[in-house]
C-alpha cells in the first residue's frame, strides 16, 4: 500500500449540517449540497470562501448539473426537484412529488432519472414534466448510473437491477448483498459494474458475462456510502460510514490507500460522496462532520 502519496490540500468548511452529495461543474468548479439546504459553489483555484447559490427548504441528497444549458437540478428531502440557473442564481421551476426522498438524479440523453424512497424512478423532461414512472422496489432508489442501452439501480431491498435503457424493462436482478445498496457505478469502459451497501462489502459483476459475480470484497467497517472511478479506469475509491476514505486498484481490486483521520487528518464522520475532478487529479470528499476535504494523490506511474 506504498508508493502513492497523500496530502490534504485544502477543508472547505461553511455548511451547517451533514454534505450528502457533490456535483462536478467543470474541471476545477463543483457544488456541494445537505442538510443545512444550502447549494454552494466551490472553485479549486481559489479555495477560499464557497459562493452560495441558492438555499433550499430541507436536506439535498441528490444533485445533477446539465453542462448543455447550464442547468442544475437538486432533489430535496420530502419536497420535489428543483431546477436551478446556476448563472442567475435562482431557482426557475421545480415538481413537487410528494412525500418522498429524492437519493440520485441522473442526466440521461435529454431527460432526468429520478429515484425516490418508495422504489419509484421518474423519467422526466428538463422542463421537470413526468414522462414515466416505473416502481422498481418496495424500498428507496439509492443510486443510478448509466452506461449505452442500460441503467443499472442501486435499491434499498439488497439488489440492483439493470434496467433497458428504452423500455426500462428490468434485464438483470443482481442478488449478492445482504444488506442496501447505496451506490452502483459502471467502469468508465464498461467491462465490470461495482455495487456497494450497507454490508461494507464491494461487488464485482462482469458486464460481459451476463453481470457474472467476480469478486466480493469485505472492503470497509461500516456502510460503503459511494464507489467512483478515476477517469482512465485505472483506480477507483470508496467513502464509508466509517469515516475512512480507500483507494483500490481497479484491475486486481487491491487495496492501494487507506485515508482517515489518523493517518492523513480526514473527516471525522460519515465520508457520504466523492469526486474525482480533472483539475490537478485531485480528489474531493465530503462528510456528515460538515467539511469537504481535498486531496493530492501521487501515484508512481
Amino acid at each position: 500500500m506504498s508508493k502513492i502519496e497523500v496530502k490534504k490540500l485544502h477543508t472547505f468548511l461553511g455548511h451547517n449540517d451533514s454534505i450528502y452529495t457533490l456535483q462536478v461543474l467543470d474541471d476545477h468548479r463543483f457544488i456541494s449540497a445537505g442538510g443545512d439546504g444550502m447549494v454552494v459553489m466551490w472553485d479549486l483555484r481559489s479555495p477560499d470562501e464557497g459562493e452560495v447559490i441558492v438555499k433550499i427548504p430541507s436536506s439535498v441528497y441528490a444533485l445533477a448539473f446539465d453542462p448543455q444549458d447550464g442547468f442544475l437540478y437538486a432533489g430535496q428531502n420530502n419536497q420535489g426537484i428543483h431546477k436551478i440557473d446556476l448563472q442567475a442564481k435562482k431557482e426557475v421551476k421545480s415538481i413537487q412529488l410528494g412525500e418522498y426522498q429524492i437519493f440520485d438524479i441522473q442526466i440521461v440523453g435529454d431527460v432526468l432519472w429520478a429515484g425516490l424512497s418508495n422504489g419509484e424512478v421518474l423519467v422526466l423532461s428538463k422542463d421537470l414534466t413526468i414522462l414515466k414512472r416505473v416502481k422498481y422496489a418496495n424500498d428507496r432508489i439509492r443510486s443510478i448510473d448509466q452506461i449505452e442501452g442500460e441503467i443499472v439501480i442501486g435499491c434499498s431491498d439488497n439488489v440492483a437491477r439493470v434496467v433497458d435503457l428504452d423500455t426500462m424493462d428490468v434485464k438483470q436482478v443482481l442478488k449478492g448483498h445482504k444488506n442496501s445498496v447505496f451506490a452502483a457505478k459502471y467502469h468508465p469502459s464498461g467491462k465490470y459494474l461495482i455495487t456497494t451497501g450497507r454490508d461494507a462489502h464491494l461487488k464485482v459483476w462482469d458486464t460481459q458475462e451476463n453481470y457474472l459475480l467476480r469478486e466480493s470484497i469485505a472492503g470497509h467497517l461500516y456502510t460503503i456510502n459511494d464507489v467512483i472511478f478515476r477517469a482512465d479506469g485505472r483506480y477507483f475509491i470508496t467513502g464509508s460510514m466509517d469515516k475512512s476514505v480507500k483507494l483500490w486498484d481497479a484491475h486486481n481490486f487491491r487495496l492501494l490507500k487507506v485515508l482517515d483521520k489518523h493517518r492523513h487528518a480526514g473527516h471525522g464522520n460519515s465520508v457520504n460522496k466523492l469526486l474525482w475532478m480533472n483539475y490537478r487529479d485531485l480528489l474531493v470528499t465530503c462528510s456528515d462532520d460538515r467539511s469537504i476535504s481535498v486531496w493530492e494523490i501521487k501515484f508512481a506511474e
